[in-house]
Parts: C-alpha cells; sequence; structure tokens
C-alpha cells in the first residue's frame, strides 16, 4: 500500500515533580498553546489541553513513527525549558518523572477533551492520586503504589 493511514488518540498525563503546585493561573494558557506548538512541530495533531496547577492532561491524534516515550520526554523537556525561560518561579521548574498514556477510540474523543477541559471543577472535589489511580484500575493497567504521584 502506497500510503500509509492511521486514527491513534493517546491520553497522557502527567505530574510536576514532588507535585508541586507551580503551574500559575496567570500564565497556564500560555502553556497549553505552547504544547500545542511542539506537538504540532512533531506532526502531531493536539485536541485539548488543561489541567492545574500540578498536573497535566493532553489529547493527542498520533502519528505511527513516533514512539510514546520519545513524545512525552520531548513534551516534557521542551515545555519544562520554555516555563524556565520564561518566568521566574521560586523553584526550578521540573515534570516528574513517568506518564500514564491511555488510549481511545473516536467514539470517546468528545468525552475526552471534556474531562480535560474540566479538570479545575474536577479536582475540587478529587485528588490527582486518586484520578491518576481510577484511570490506571479502569484501563486495568497493573501499577506499584510507591511509584504513584
Amino acid at each position: 500500500m502506497a500510503n500509509t493511514y492511521t486514527q491513534i488518540y493517546i491520553h497522557y498525563v502527567f505530574a510536576v515533580k514532588h507535585r508541586k503546585k507551580l503551574i500559575d493561573p496567570s500564565w497556564k494558557n500560555e502553556l497549553y498553546k505552547y504544547i500545542g506548538g511542539v506537538i504540532n512541530n512533531k506532526k502531531c495533531k493536539p485536541i485539548a489541553v488543561g489541567g492545574t496547577s500540578d498536573h497535566i492532561h493532553i489529547l493527542v491524534g498520533m502519528i505511527p513513527s513516533i514512539s510514546l516515550s520519545d513524545f512525552v520526554r520531548d513534551v516534557k523537556r521542551s515545555s519544562s525549558l520554555w516555563i524556565n525561560n520564561h518566568f521566574s518561579l521560586c523553584h526550578t521548574f521540573e515534570w516528574q518523572n513517568g506518564f500514564g498514556a491511555f488510549s481511545y477510540n473516536q467514539s470517546h474523543i468528545q468525552k475526552v477533551i471534556k474531562y480535560i477541559e474540566n479538570q479545575e471543577e474536577h479536582h475540587k472535589t478529587e485528588t490527582f492520586r486518586n484520578e491518576y489511580i481510577t484511570m490506571l484500575d479502569s484501563f486495568s493497567i497493573p501499577y506499584d503504589d510507591r511509584y504513584l504521584p
């Protein structure tokens, strides 16, 4: 076949190192736009980017030639550098090691987008840790509690 056709939707979740609340509301939307640009530069499609002061969710239309780990490494590295170069923080900004990656089909995309857009409201009643465990459990992903955020 001459062309490759794919439809790969991945929902990424990762936290600020030590879950420090360093993502400031005054610049979080700029961060989300920047991350969208990084995703575009990787030839992927940013569908939704959102989160809270201590973690982020990204829904991406992936291309098959990039690995999940390489993708997240590049997004984390670029966004950390951008934050540290543009904003004075009392700490050096770093993302926590590791990430969650969850695949969805087309029929679930609108629900995931709404979920990501509603993160601030969602976390008024649920901790990030509980949210993350729920996601891991719902996808039947085994985990070691010692390494959860």
